[in-house]
């Protein structure tokens, strides 16, 4: 991986409703919907080729940046972002999360 590859950005896709990582070929996304003041969090995956390298974090931080900047509520339906934030709770300490039941 190059150092510019592993500068790639998230970008917010809001058309498509998912934040997206394109890295070597493949793409990466997190997949959410915006309802009212939530930001759901719907389902993450990452190509087999992109694993392993913090991808997945890289787009639920981004979720949460938004989340942040927007006065969002985060909601993790995604397995995948809900075990993450709770292994991170520094990186949600600017946001509410909606942990459901």
């Amino acid at each position: 991986m190059s150092g510019a590859d592993a500068l790639q950005p998230v970008v917010d896709d809001i058309g498509d409703h998912r934040f997206v990582l394109e890295r070597d070929g493949g793409v990466a996304e997190l997949v959410y919907r915006v309802n009212g003041k939530r930001l759901v969090l719907v389902h993450t995956w990452v190509p087999e080729t992109l694993r392993h390298q913090q991808i997945g974090s890289q787009l639920v931080r981004a979720a949460i940046e938004r989340a942040a900047t927007e006065g969002l509520t985060v909601v993790p339906l995604c397995s995948y972002a809900r075990k993450w934030l709770k292994a991170h709770p520094e990186a949600t300490a600017t946001v509410a999360i909606d942990w459901g039941t």
